[in-house]
């Protein structure tokens, strides 16, 4: 079976260069999901959405049965608050999926599981997607993400695949003072802060996530690794974990 790696040099993260070990984040061979909710600060739905993934942080699968992270997505701003976490990217993402499912528009709060839309239809939860598996391992140590994945033979190929990077932010606080949640102090967990993506077909890269300034931002952090197909968001394998801890 054919071994990847993929090396991770990630410039300015003061916080990951404190760690005196190595961390290892390893997913098993069994898919753990991607669990993806798209969310805003100018969404008044958003915060119940925003509160139960927070819930999260508490169960036992955490890591190991699905990796949670919060997208803050842009087209919200117009509303009258524009929302500081947001980015154009993050909501390029949602509207990937949307074009992958052929769904006419976006909304939030949307959860996305296993590359799937995510929710209550007719009393039942959805499934989530069919997702790939295979053995998925990111050591961090110090200034470097070193990933290595294992596809289950003859599932797919290794010549087209996107390796995926995020750092996390929770218990992260924020004072919303326009828009649908004017007057609201709004909670945040798992919130992406960084996101970096790379092609594997060149089997080894190198990227920068500037993020020594998020120190007093976000008490607790984590990252959170996956792997995809090129040209799609739907996520193969899933593995992440708290840093620092």
């Amino acid at each position: 079976m054919k071994r990847l790696v993929f090396l991770a040099l990630v410039a300015g993260w003061s916080a990951l260069s404190a760690a005196a070990a190595a961390r290892v984040y390893e997913s098993g061979p069994a898919p753990v999901p991607l669990l993806e909710l798209f969310t805003s600060e100018g969404c008044s739905s958003c915060p119940p959405a925003e509160r139960w993934l927070s819930q999260r942080r508490d169960d036992d699968g955490l890591w190991r049965e699905f990796v949670p992270v919060a997208w803050h997505v842009s087209y919200w701003d117009r509303l009258g608050w524009p929302d500081k976490f947001a980015d154009k990217s993050y909501t390029e993402r949602q509207y990937a999926y949307a074009s992958e499912w052929k769904a006419r528009s976006v909304y939030t709060p949307g959860f996305v599981r296993g590359g799937e839309e995510w929710r209550v239809r007719d009393g039942q939860m959805l499934a989530a997607g069919e997702m790939v598996g295979g053995a998925l391992s990111a050591t961090v140590d110090g200034d470097t993400i070193e990933v290595s994945y294992s596809p289950p033979a003859g599932v797919i190929s290794t010549d087209q695949l996107t390796v995926h990077v995020a750092l996390l932010g929770s218990g992260i606080q924020s004072k919303v003072r326009a828009g649908e949640n004017r007057g609201k102090q709004l909670s945040h967990d798992f919130l992406v802060l960084r996101w970096r993506q790379a092609d594997w077909g060149k089997g080894r890269a190198k990227l920068k996530l500037p993020t020594s300034e998020l120190s007093d931002l976000a008490p607790r952090r984590a990252v959170a690794v996956w792997i995809s197909a090129a040209n799609s968001p739907s996520p193969l394998q899933a593995t992440g974990g708290w840093l620092g801890e």
